[in-house]
């Protein structure tokens, strides 16, 4: 049986060796290369392999849930990388947006809240701090559920700048539950999301009637 080594998350020259890295592409994203090799589970070494890395901003993606009504805010916008993938174009998500410069996570997610949904967070709760595909790519993404009221909300946002078009769509739980399972939701933050308030939908439904 393979043996797991203790050093396995320990990126040191001992266990990883790096001979070479450089930008390969540089454009609205950038794609690093590398030559390395590192230990094997069983002991030794891998062969020299090259392998690209797509480089990117850490980012945020937030849940916004109304705890009195039990509905969920839901953004559907033009998405490229998913019509190369051979899903829909226009997906259906939660609010996201990249961490730029000094911002912090919570920050981020309020502002990116008020630019794609119109809305205000009187409560911010963090669910996971996930590698988004932790193979090709170094996107880190910040998991949070807002709370919101959720009355006032829906219609058309974005930055205009920014090319942004966006629908805001107030949903029943119960819905939103339903789009999950039958593969109408079907990017990673937003099931991440929907599952991590199905196991605490209760707990916050409570706290929201005092």
């Amino acid at each position: 049986m393979p043996v797991v080594f203790p050093w396995a998350d320990d990126a040191t020259p001992a266990n990883l060796q790096i001979a070479d890295s450089h930008t390969a592409f540089l454009g609205y994203f950038r794609v690093h290369r590398y030559l390395l090799r590192h230990r094997r589970h069983a002991g030794g070494w891998t062969g020299w392999m090259t392998r690209e890395v797509f480089e990117r901003q850490p980012t945020v993606a937030v849940l916004l849930y109304d705890p009195r009504a039990d509905t969920v805010v839901l953004l559907t916008q033009f998405r490229l990388g998913a019509l190369a993938a051979g899903k829909p174009c226009w997906q259906r998500e939660i609010v996201a947006g990249e961490i730029d410069g000094n911002e912090t996570p919570d920050a981020v997610a309020r502002r990116e809240t008020l630019e794609e949904a119109g809305a205000a967070i009187y409560r911010l709760i963090p669910m996971h701090d996930v590698v988004v595909s932790p193979g090709p790519s170094t996107e880190r993404a910040r998991i949070y559920c807002g709370l919101v009221d959720s009355r006032m909300l829906g219609g058309l946002h974005g930055v205009a700048a920014e090319q942004e078009d966006i629908r805001a769509e107030v949903v029943a739980f119960a819905r939103a539950w339903d789009m999950l399972r039958t593969g109408s939701i079907d990017n990673a933050p937003a099931i991440i999301a929907l599952q991590w308030l199905a196991l605490h939908r209760t707990e916050l439904r409570a706290d929201a009637r005092g």
